[in-house]
C-alpha cells in the first residue's frame, strides 16, 4: 500500500534478482479498511516509492485510482476458514477486501511469482488459501519480516510514533522472542506462558487484543510443537496498532 520501508524493498529485491522481469504495484486498499481506521491518514508518497522501487531493479510500478479497482465492482472474494480468527474477527471484512483486491491485481498482471511478508502472517494464509482453491497459477514467495535494529517489526505505520515511543515499542518483539524460548523450555504450560506475556504487554501499556501460538497454515490455536508453529500477537501501543509473529525456537 506504500509508503515503502526497507522491508518492501527487500521484496522487491529478491523479485528483481529471481526473475526476467518484476513489477510493483502501489495502492491504499479502500476495502480493506474498517470505518474506525485510519484510511483517511495512511501515508502515502507515491513518487518517493516509485524512485525507491526502481532504485532495486524494479522495472515497473502499477499504480491504480481507486475508480480502475473497485469503481462499480459487484464482485467479492471471500476466504473462510483462516480469516475468520484474530485479525478477521477483529476487523470484520479486512480480509474479503484484501482478496479481492490481490485477486485482481493477479488478474491484471498474471505475475510467475508474488513476493509477500510474513509480518502480515494471516495475509499470507488468506492468499494461499485464495490461490489454491481458485486454482492461479502463481508461485507464492513469503518472507521473513525485515526488523529495525531495536527487533520492531518494520512498518509503514511505525511512522506515527516519536523516536521514544518507537524504542518501547520494540518491547513486543522482545516479548515474543522471550515467550517463545519459554514455551520451547516449557512445552506442557503453553497457556500460562501466553498468559504471562500477555500481562507483561499490559504492565508496559500494551492493550493487547491478542497474543496466541497458532498453526500458520490454517490460523487457529495449537498447543503441540510441531514443525512451524508461531507466536503471533496484536496490540496497541501510544494509539498505533501493532501486529508481529515469530517463528517457534527462531
Amino acid at each position: 500500500m506504500g509508503a515503502l520501508h526497507a522491508g518492501h524493498l527487500h521484496l522487491m529485491k529478491l523479485a528483481a534478482s529471481e526473475n526476467d522481469v518484476a513489477m510493483g504495484s502501489i495502492f491504499v486498499n479502500p476495502l480493506q479498511f474498517g470505518a474506525n481506521e485510519d484510511l483517511s491518514k495512511y501515508p502515502r508518497q507515491e513518487l518517493e516509492d516509485i524512485e525507491k522501487a526502481d532504485g532495486v531493479g524494479v522495472q515497473a510500478m502499477f499504480c491504480p485510482s481507486v475508480e480502475e479497482m473497485v469503481g462499480e465492482n459487484a464482485t467479492n472474494v471471500s476466504v473462510r476458514g483462516v480469516a475468520d480468527m484474530f485479525e478477521g474477527e477483529k476487523r470484520p471484512g479486512h480480509f474479503d477486501g484484501v482478496a479481492t483486491i490481490v485477486a485482481q491485481l493477479f488478474g491484471i498482471v498474471q505475475p510467475d511469482r508474488a513476493y509477500f511478508g510474513l509480518k502480515d502472517l494471516q495475509q499470507c494464509a488468506v492468499v494461499r488459501q485464495m490461490v489454491r482453491d481458485l486454482c492461479m497459477p502463481v508461485e507464492l514467495r513469503f518472507i521473513e519480516t525485515i526488523r529495525e535494529e531495536s527487533g520492531l517489526a518494520l512498518s509503514s505505520r511505525n511512522e506515527y510514533f516519536t523516536p521514544e515511543e518507537r524504542y518501547r515499542a520494540a518491547y513486543l518483539s522482545k516479548i515474543l522472542r522471550e515467550t517463545s524460548h519459554e514455551i520451547v523450555s516449557s512445552p506442557s504450560e503453553i497457556n500460562r506462558v501466553i498468559s504471562e506475556a500477555t500481562q507483561k504487554l499490559a504492565s508496559a501499556n500494551f492493550d493487547v487484543e491478542y497474543l496466541e501460538m497458532v498453526d500458520p497454515d490454517k490460523m487457529v490455536p495449537v498447543r503441540d510443537l510441531e514443525n512451524d508453529r508461531r507466536l503471533i500477537v496484536a496490540a496497541r501501543f501510544c494509539g498505533v496498532r501493532l501486529i508481529d509473529n515469530l517463528l517457534i525456537n527462531s
